[in-house]
């Protein structure tokens, strides 16, 4: 049987409205048969999204009402539907999709995967064959280490988004496959940390400047060592790396330091990797968190707390906002899903981990930091382990203390499955981790 043929797809994000309009325009160049969709979401709280779709010619222009303002819906009742009917228009041979501003390319690429639209998903009908992120050299090191919510920023989104720009700003690029740098940073050492960053969170990722492609868009000469034909497309598709992504969702459980990024600190931006085999105290991590924040880009990790013995915890922080959530359960725990329902790479590394005592649970944490001291990062966090002493007591005991992670929990793959948004829209800690409420 002859596999179906999918329409390529290409997803542009980023924080700069002319910096990803400019890419957008550049990959289409001249194919009259390149649609290109955007959705506006700047009244999505009023539940108004405006489409914008260009093939050929031709441009129009919807407001769509929707009955909930939030990102989901979008995806749910306008975005996936329409892809697939660009599909399978005859007229179009590639899509290209530009992001809003506050959109996160990892959650519309978990959606065009898993979300159903009729009986089956819309990677049926399109291929993901490109991530770029567009990025402004001059401000973008400063969005990823700030506190400012996309509010503050002048990007509102659904009225319960509490996102920062930072967990925006780093999501973006972590997810793409090629980074295009637009604008110019505002001195030597400005562009020196910035690129120390990115080479950190985004290691696998080549970094384009924007006039280069337009060179490339215009035939000239533009990115090295890739031949002077053919147009910015097919120029960035030749430069990705064997190992990109193309829009596949990683599996939280796998490695984290994918992309072989450097562990050198570099003008000031280190990484800390932060390992151990016995439980955190829920009490002493909860005081423990700040270090998490303060001084700190990006942390992303799993950690297992004696008062929750079965959950993987998730944690993750970007510039002052924090999330807490849960992965599901350890493989060596009651709920624990199928060995054969799980990932090859999450089977890997359980095995080499595997504790005749405590199976697969585990501590590791990943901490991108710009201005704080790794190894005070590592002593603060194994401090917050479990003594000899407490260890001892067994779960009986660790499951009668007072656990302050058990308000913010919520549940990571149920609520991919059941929103997308909520991969992204986390239970917010700013600036500090002694807020109010579930704020930390």
């Amino acid at each position: 049987m002859t596999p179906k043929h999918r329409t390529p797809l290409t997803l542009v994000s980023g924080l700069s409205p002319g910096a990803n309009h400019d890419v957008t325009s550049l990959l289409r160049g001249d194919d009259q048969r390149t649609a290109v969709v955007h959705h506006d979401l700047r009244r999505i709280s009023s539940g108004v999204v405006l489409r914008t779709v260009r093939l050929g010619p031709d441009e129009s222009h919807t407001a769509l009402e929707l009955a909930h303002g939030c990102v989901s819906c979008t995806l749910r009742e306008d975005l996936l539907p329409l892809l697939r009917s660009l599909s399978a228009d005859p007229d179009v041979e590639r899509v290209v999709l530009r992001l809003d501003e506050s959109m996160e390319p990892e959650q519309v690429s978990w959606a065009i995967h898993h979300v159903l639209v009729g009986d089956r998903p819309v990677i049926e009908d399109v291929e993901i064959e490109l991530v770029v992120t567009a990025f402004d050299a001059g401000s973008w090191l400063d969005s990823a280490i700030g506190d400012e919510t996309l509010a503050e920023h002048g990007l509102p989104g659904a009225p319960d988004d509490e996102r920062t720009l930072a967990q925006v700003a780093l999501a973006q690029v972590e997810f793409a496959d090629v980074l295009v740098s637009a604008g110019a940073p505002p001195d030597a050492w400005t562009a020196a940390r910035t690129n120390a960053v990115l080479r950190r969170v985004a290691p696998a990722a080549p970094v384009v400047a924007l006039p280069e492609l337009s060179k490339v868009a215009k035939g000239a000469e533009g990115l090295e060592g890739v031949e002077p034909s053919g147009t910015a497309r097919d120029r960035l598709l030749r430069v990705l790396p064997s190992h990109a992504r193309r829009g596949e969702v990683e599996d939280p459980h796998g490695s984290l330091l994918r992309g072989e990024p450097p562990l050198r600190p570099d003008c000031g931006v280190a990484v800390a990797v932060f390992t151990a085999r016995r439980p955190f105290h829920p009490g002493r991590l909860y005081d423990a968190i700040d270090v998490l924040l303060d001084g700190v880009v990006r942390t992303r990790g799993r950690a297992w707390i004696a008062s929750q013995p079965d959950t993987v915890l998730w944690i993750e922080s970007a510039g002052g906002g924090l999330r807490i959530g849960h992965l599901g359960a350890w493989l060596d725990s009651a709920g624990a899903p199928a060995w054969d329902d799980v990932s090859g790479e999450r089977r890997t590394l359980a095995s080499l981990r595997w504790d005749p005592a405590f199976g697969d649970r585990h501590q590791e944490i990943v901490v991108v930091t710009h201005d704080a001291d790794p190894q005070h990062i590592e002593d603060t966090l194994r401090a917050a382990l479990l003594t000899d002493t407490e260890l001892a007591q067994g779960r009986q005991v660790w499951t009668g203390w007072t656990d302050p992670f058990g308000q913010w929990q919520q549940d990571w793959q149920e609520g991919w499955q059941d929103d997308p948004r909520d991969s992204t829209e986390r239970a917010d800690a700013r600036a500090s981790a002694h807020g109010e409420g579930n704020e930390k």
